[in-house]
């Protein structure tokens, strides 16, 4: 592209010759109109033109289409515009009037330089697809470790319930009377799962208490009592190593704690307390006190409602215990037998 038409018409017939298909306009904006309607490896362009000049023109077709290599024809004392251009993105430069050998070359310098860059986009995206497919595959796998996770932890879960012949879902129960405090509380369902995980897997300690002691019909001894109050550590030992679990395994370490620090494993209080253990502790109390032990027959739900409002302050957080008793006797019956909760 050149402003003046003798130029433009010798190089275009020395470039048809050379086997070039070539198409020669007289100005930026019509070059980049053309550019437009087909498929144009490179652009040679003259850098100073009347109107729009081969520095507007490189900036568009860089932008518009950024395939294509331009070369500027520059004449004596144009030299830093052309070098400027060669900044913005120009393949080469060639002082007017170009010998043909010259601009050949930087033709086929140019279409070399394409060449190289194609090369390099189509490697780029063969890269990005495999990248998106081997995260589509890790995804996979780790959705299917997970779930391999949940079917062992469920049957282990299963296991532990069913050693305790009284308590025989109770796991699941809780997990009901949990998630049912928590919608009260106005918890995100983001955090649902995790609170509901830690609830299921409260117990999975207890796979390392004795049947002697856990069955126990009697008062246990205090050595007893000591080997039963390291489950809830126990089970964060378990837990803490799965990704997926870290929430949950602070809640399982948590679960005994009381709001007024008289709890274990580590005597925390108040808020410093998971939300998601204090919000279980009432569930687990509920359950305990409604359900057959081996040292006392279940008691009404009302009396457990009861149980958990006096506690409130001490063993519970109020908050928790003004959002479990909103929820109401009828509606905490009903969850006792409602469908297990499903990871």
């Amino acid at each position: 592209m050149d402003d003046d038409a003798s130029v433009r018409d010798v190089i275009g017939v020395l470039l048809t010759e050379e086997g070039y298909q070539c198409t020669t306009v007289a100005g930026a904006e019509e070059a980049l109109a053309t550019a437009r309607d087909g498929a144009f490896e490179v652009c040679i362009s003259d850098v100073k033109m009347p109107g729009r000049d081969g520095s507007w023109l490189l900036e568009r077709l860089r932008a518009e289409h950024p395939s294509m290599e331009v070369i500027l024809l520059t004449a004596y004392g144009e030299t830093e515009a052309a070098v400027e251009c060669l900044r913005q993105g120009a393949a080469d430069y060639l002082l007017k009037p170009p010998k043909l050998t010259d601009l050949v070359r930087a033709i086929e310098r140019a279409l070399a330089r394409r060449r190289l860059e194609l090369a390099r986009q189509r490697y780029r995206k063969s890269l990005e697809t495999r990248v998106l497919e081997k995260t589509a595959e890790l995804s996979r796998a780790l959705r299917q470790l997970e779930q391999s996770y949940r079917i062992t932890l469920d049957a282990l879960v299963a296991a532990l319930d069913a050693r305790e012949h009284e308590t025989s879902d109770h796991s699941q129960r809780v997990v009901r009377y949990t998630l049912a405090i928590a919608d009260r509380l106005g918890l995100a369902q983001a955090q649902l799962p995790d609170i509901a995980r830690g609830a299921l897997l409260h117990d999975i300690g207890k796979i390392g208490v004795p049947d002697a002691i856990l069955l126990k019909p009697g008062k246990l001894t205090a050595q007893e009592w000591e080997e039963m109050r390291r489950h809830p550590h126990v089970g964060w030992t378990i837990l803490r190593s799965i990704p997926f679990l870290e929430a949950p395994a602070e809640i399982v370490l948590s679960h005994q704690e009381r709001w007024d620090g008289g709890g274990y494993p580590r005597g925390l209080a108040g808020e410093s307390i998971p939300l998601g253990a204090r919000i279980f502790a009432i569930a687990d109390t509920l359950d305990a006190m409604t359900s057959d032990r081996p040292y006392r027959r279940r008691q009404p739900f009302a009396a457990a409602m009861a149980e958990v409002a006096r506690c409130s302050g001490l063993q519970f957080d109020p908050r928790c215990v003004e959002a479990f008793l909103s929820i109401g006797e009828e509606a905490l019956t009903a969850l006792r037998d409602a469908r297990p909760w499903v990871a």
